[in-house]
């Protein structure tokens, strides 16, 4: 009979510990939802008095910053709730993991780039933070995720200052040191780069929109890392890898944007499918010393130059791709001779006369984008006087009838008849 009581009181007694065990051990089993009226509720306090895992709701209207986010805490705004800095540091700093901002106006940060100003800035110690569908406007750097590894940044507005020259405003999203961080579907305007990233890994760069900006995506140094699906609208520059390897750039568009649409430089091993660059670029593209890279599947049309190819770069593969309506085609300058093409298939050029008289998609002869007469106007640009005169059409045709006269350059030995259909994903960016 003892042993039956103390059997059972031990039963018991084991039974309270992991009940309390249970409920301790719930991520939300003692979280609260805080309402926070800015009418008479300081911000600052209520989240100082906040226990972990609680989840502040604020109502419409001004909520005064900075905020100094040191334990895990979900703060969610009812339309219209703003939190406002003082023009001085960042406007939100966050130093505890598992912190989640959303559905908020942020606004106010100070305006030095020494200091890293921030509407936003998302400090190493601070993982898995979530910003999520929140309005950043008129801050220095929008959001700044400095070695906050796993971080998720979806759904967002960033408007940069207009008040301030470009190379003086702050990156909408800035990246350092991340890895495994993703940022989704957001839209930025008005900052100096949209998306820059420096010294990661591991990162995806998903689905957003990008207008008025530098350059929209800018690598520098980062690995092992994805660019997808991503629009550049009205940008100096849209996508610059730089400094980094093993990269997919896929599925991008960079529409309009001035100077160039894609841009590489030491960029190396690295796939570029599926994109479209079109209309008002100088370069569609700008490959310079990067080596071991694939162009497949890609539409480079209506620039001033489709490809300007360096000497340096070694080992890239492209086919499949369309030149449309560039006004120079490629722009390679060299004795070497590179064949764009590969296991028998090219790449389509708007402005080659070809015949396919097996019907096989592939033309009956090569293409050569660039010639001699070519190179001397890229070395001596005043040439283009003479471009109509009958030495330079004499030129041209021996050339063409001499093939041993050409002194190297890009050939494509199996021209595409007509241009690959690069299949876009439809994602809705910003909100």
């Amino acid at each position: 009979m003892t042993m039956f009581w103390f059997t059972s009181a031990k039963m018991l007694k084991v039974g309270v510990i992991l009940a309390l065990g249970l409920l301790l051990g719930m991520p939300n089993g003692l979280a609260a939802t805080i309402t926070v009226d800015p009418r008479v509720d300081r911000l600052v306090q209520v989240m100082s008095a906040a226990s972990a895992r609680d989840t502040l709701r604020l109502l419409p209207g001004i909520h005064a910053g900075p905020l100094e986010i040191t334990k895990p805490l979900s703060i969610i705004g009812e339309k219209g709730a703003i939190i406002k800095g003082n023009g001085k540091g960042s406007t939100i700093t966050i130093k505890a993991s598992g912190v989640t901002i959303k559905d908020v106006v942020v606004t106010g940060s100070g305006l030095l780039l020494e200091t890293q100003d921030s509407g936003i800035f998302i400090s190493d110690t601070a993982v898995n933070t979530k910003i999520l569908d929140n309005k950043v406007e008129n801050n220095l750097i929008g959001i700044y995720v400095w070695g906050a590894v796993k971080s998720l940044v979806k759904g967002n507005k960033i408007l940069g200052r207009r008040d301030l020259r470009m190379n003086e405003r702050g990156n909408g999203i800035q990246i350092w040191n991340a890895p495994g961080t993703i940022i989704e579907d957001n839209a930025i305007r008005y900052g100096r780069d949209g998306i820059f990233v420096n010294t990661s890994k591991n990162n995806i760069f998903r689905g957003n929109r990008f207008e008025d900006l530098r350059i929209a995506v800018h690598y520098m140094y980062t690995n092992n890392s994805r660019v997808i699906g991503n629009v550049s609208r009205g940008n100096h520059i849209g996508y610059a890898i730089m400094y980094s390897k093993n990269i997919v750039v896929a599925n991008n568009v960079s529409e309009n944007d001035r100077d160039r649409g894609l841009l590489f430089n030491f960029a190396n091993k690295t796939q570029i499918k599926q994109n479209i660059v079109k209309g008002g670029s100088d370069k569609c593209v700008f490959i310079y010393n990067s080596n071991k890279n694939s162009f497949t599947g890609n539409i480079f049309s209506q620039c001033n130059i489709g490809v300007h190819f360096t000497a340096g770069s070694e080992r890239n593969i492209i086919y499949d791709n369309a030149f449309i309506d560039n006004r120079t085609q490629v722009k390679y300058v060299g004795t070497r001779w590179l064949d764009w093409s590969h296991k028998g298939r090219g790449n389509f050029w708007s402005d080659n006369a070809a015949f396919d008289l097996d019907r096989n998609g592939i033309a009956d002869a090569a293409y050569r984008p660039n010639d001699l007469t070519d190179q001397i106007i890229w070395r001596y640009p005043i040439a283009k006087l003479l471009t109509n005169s009958p030495a330079v059409q004499l030129l041209k045709w021996a050339q063409s009838a001499f093939p041993a006269l050409h002194p190297g350059g890009v050939i494509d030995t199996a021209p595409l008849m007509a241009p690959p259909v690069p299949t876009m994903p439809v994602r809705r960016a910003g909100s």
